[in-house]
């Protein structure tokens, strides 16, 4: 919702876009200028409406593939692909942004069926294909998703029926890991079967999508209940659903588990897809979504224990979205490290509250509960800034290892295998 609050502050007003037979005001401390007659709509050929354009004072309109977008001058001189402007093997820009004119203007507009063509005072001529613009406009950006995901609770995850991915397939073929990365990115979670269970055969594993994170847990670790660190984790209670690292203030993007020993009952891991519990919240009280997105909380790690001593601050709101399309990209969620709430007003605080009780309601609904027995063998990958994760208490000698991925590394890997992500 205060996405779209904020695409309206953003996007140019009607009366001030210089449209035929009104005149633009001039605005204190504002460049724009009055349109000359020209500001109309000029057509790619006489009988086609596919595309379409008007000149403005400060920027150009520009209407494609059902696309109404709007470029201000200064930026379509700065992303100019041209051979002194950007360096293509490197792909970076080589135009320094600084010494663009900030009152520039075109001398010449062009287009046809396929391409933007503006020349500058100086001569230099810019081109664009117009599915690019369409393709990287403020506009089309709007209308597009960044990560496509399928949301789940339980029973959708179990009737996809996603399949597990082999350990020798992931290792050794790009197919296999392909449809890993695919799994992992559309769900949040993905496993791969048949691994041989010790420490430095999970690492193996995780060093085949990513770098490792190297924590104040250390690069890789065992988990076992012995209270070696100021954790709850590191008991045999019940944890409730949450996401790690919510005390750092960048939390570690993917988890890796793999239990390589229980001997006892219990310890069933409890998954939750934090995504699709929020996207009810937005549907069902999208004020208390906004307000959940905006309100930093801090979240908290102090550690006293043996030869370590820790005390992390992470700071963010529970839900964090991309302001253009509101997109959800990260939930913060974390009630065991959630810190002193000082950052939030009086008259604010009791509206979070109730906010946050809207979405605990969700994200403990039975139904949105996936509970996995974790075995030797079987790793999980866990998107840890989407799916939060718990477990139920156990009995016996239980030991788990695994790691902390960086989460661009894991994108990275994906992209190259020509996966959107």
């Amino acid at each position: 919702m205060w996405g779209r609050r904020l695409a309206c502050l953003l996007e140019v007003p009607a009366r001030l876009t210089g449209s035929p037979g009104h005149r633009s005001p001039r605005l204190p401390c504002d460049r724009r200028t009055v349109p000359t007659a020209a500001a109309r709509w000029h057509h790619t050929a006489p009988e086609s409406l596919k595309c379409a354009w008007q000149l403005h004072g400060d920027h150009l309109e520009l209407r494609f593939a059902d696309t109404l977008m709007r470029f201000d001058f200064v930026w379509l001189r700065d992303h100019c692909r041209s051979a002194s402007c950007y360096n293509a093997k490197t792909n970076q820009r080589s135009l320094d942004t600084a010494s663009v004119d900030l009152a520039i203007r075109p001398q010449a507009v062009r287009v046809d069926e396929t391409t933007l063509f503006l020349t500058w005072p100086d001569g230099h001529v810019t081109r664009y294909g117009l599915e690019w613009l369409v393709k990287n406009s403020y506009e089309g950006q709007k209308q597009q998703v960044m990560h496509p995901r399928i949301l789940w609770n339980a029973e959708i995850y179990r009737q996809a029926q996603v399949p597990s991915v082999d350990c020798r397939s992931f290792l050794e073929t790009d197919e296999g890991l392909k449809e890993f990365l695919q799994n992992f990115l559309l769900y949040g979670i993905a496993f791969v079967e048949n691994v041989t269970p010790t420490k430095e055969d999970t690492e193996i594993l995780a060093e085949r999508v990513s770098l490792i994170r190297e924590t104040i847990y250390g690069r890789m670790w065992y988990f076992t209940s012995d209270f070696s660190r100021g954790d709850t984790a590191y008991t045999k209670l019940a944890l409730d659903r949450h996401t790690d690292t919510t005390y750092f203030q960048e939390p570690c993007g993917i988890q890796v588990f793999h239990c390589l020993k229980h001997e006892g009952t219990g310890g069933r891991t409890l998954l939750v897809d934090g995504f699709y519990a929020a996207e009810q919240v937005l549907q069902q009280a999208p004020e208390q979504f906004e307000l959940l997105s905006k309100v930093p909380l801090k979240h908290e790690y102090v550690e006293n224990v043996g030869g370590c001593h820790n005390h992390m601050i992470g700071v963010g709101p529970v839900l964090n979205v991309y302001p253009w399309n509101n997109e959800l990209y990260l939930i913060r969620y974390n009630n065991y490290d959630r810190a002193v709430i000082n950052t939030v007003p009086y008259d604010v605080v009791h509206r979070w509250y109730a906010a946050h009780r809207t979405l605990t309601t969700e994200l403990r609904r039975p139904e949105n509960e996936l509970w996995v027995k974790l075995k030797p063998g079987k790793a999980l990958f866990v998107d840890n800034w989407r799916v939060l994760h718990g477990r139920e208490a156990f009995t016996g000698y239980r030991q788990l290892c695994g790691c902390y991925l960086t989460r661009d590394d894991v994108l990275n890997t994906a992209r190259l295998l020509g996966l959107q992500a």
